[in-house]
């Protein structure tokens, strides 16, 4: 409950504040449905892992720097202000390397793809 309360809603928000700017441009639409998806993802990533999609490449790569341009970059520094705060207890600390993580998702999130855990490989990102 305490990721749910400090971190999960909030980066939701600005998950799908994104989603909601994407939506309004031509160029941003098709990074809308995946803005959303990952509002839902961050509300409660534990239990799951994130792997390397078969067959992203060069599409995948552009998208991410479109990603990058549009909203990326502040999405990520929310996750790592985020983390910076878990950091100040030691209660918080697997939150804090929780929202490293997804700070890392973040910003260059296409291409991969949420797994249950059950399902990860041994390259897998394990939240």
């Amino acid at each position: 409950m305490i990721w749910l309360f400090l971190a999960g809603f909030w980066m939701a928000l600005g998950y799908a504040f994104a989603g909601v700017l994407m939506a309004i441009t031509v160029v941003g639409f098709p990074l809308a449905l995946p803005a959303f998806r990952m509002a839902a993802f961050s509300l409660w990533p534990f239990g799951k892992a994130i792997v390397q999609k078969p067959g992203a490449g060069t599409g995948s790569a552009l998208v991410n720097v479109l990603w990058i341009v549009l909203a990326g970059w502040w999405i990520a520094i929310g996750h790592v202000a985020t983390a910076f705060a878990f950091f100040v207890s030691i209660i918080g600390i697997p939150f804090g390397i929780a929202s490293l993580k997804l700070a890392a998702l973040s910003f260059v999130p296409y291409g991969k793809q949420v797994v249950p855990r059950s399902q990860a490989d041994a390259s897998a990102i394990f939240i």
